[in-house]
């Protein structure tokens, strides 16, 4: 079987990378910052401070980690279109 040396992506981009890295970076270090919320007041619906802050990372975390996807997502897209774009170049505009 014979292995092709054709590359599958283009040039990476560090920007998208960087960008997805520090979106999860926040999602994860804000809440282990306790001292920034290891309080009771305020209170929402009764509901100390502590409780629902972390709560509000759940949700907050999941919207980070939403972002970030897309980001590597897209430029994965990018990377993948770039290789598409040269075969259909080489191919005389034939592309798969």
């Amino acid at each position: 079987m014979a292995t092709s040396d054709a590359p599958t992506r283009g040039p990476a981009r560090p920007a998208p990378y960087i960008t997805a890295g520090v979106l999860i970076a926040v999602a994860i270090v804000m809440p282990l910052c306790v001292p920034i919320y290891a309080r009771m007041d305020p209170t929402l619906g009764g509901i100390p401070f502590f409780y629902w802050y972390q709560m509000l990372w759940v949700i907050g975390d999941a919207i980070l980690v939403t972002i970030a996807y897309f980001v590597v997502k897209k430029e994965d897209d990018r990377r993948r279109a770039a290789v598409r774009g040269n075969a259909a170049d080489s191919n005389g505009g034939v592309g798969r």
